[in-house]
């Protein structure tokens, strides 16, 4: 094999695992989407999956909740996580929702931060388009 030969087949085989780290990395997440992203939109590969991190404070009563998006397109994984800001008790800090992206098109991803129990508007918003290709 001739030394030109073999650099092409270094480039080749370093090229593949380029490509490869990339799709890894792009489906198994990464991303992260906070208060300032709503009413933006988010483009993500079938299988990746994402987290939406908002300040809240469940000992209040209150919580963040998923209550309209395709469920073709995107599935909440377990439930939402609470990190309080501190060790103070009643401390507020980030809730967070984890989402898989299972199925291609395009969803609303609308959550609602209130109390479940409570019949009334909700405390805040979050909306984002998301864009699953």
């Amino acid at each position: 094999m001739t030394n030109r030969a073999r650099l092409q087949r270094k480039l080749f085989v370093m090229l593949g695992v380029i490509v490869l780290m990339a799709y890894s990395c792009a489906r198994s997440g990464g991303v992260t989407l906070q208060a300032g992203d709503d009413g933006g939109q988010v483009e993500l590969v079938e299988g990746q999956t994402f987290v939406v991190s908002l300040e809240g404070n469940p000992t209040t009563g209150y919580t963040w909740e998923a209550v309209e998006y395709d469920q073709h397109i995107l599935r909440q994984v377990g439930e939402p996580r609470f990190t309080p800001e501190s060790s103070d008790v009643g401390a507020p800090g980030e809730q967070r929702l984890r989402f898989e992206a299972i199925g291609t098109g395009r969803t609303t991803l609308r959550l609602v931060y209130h109390r479940p129990w409570e019949e009334a508007e909700p405390e805040r918003t979050f909306s984002v388009e998301v864009v699953v290709r």
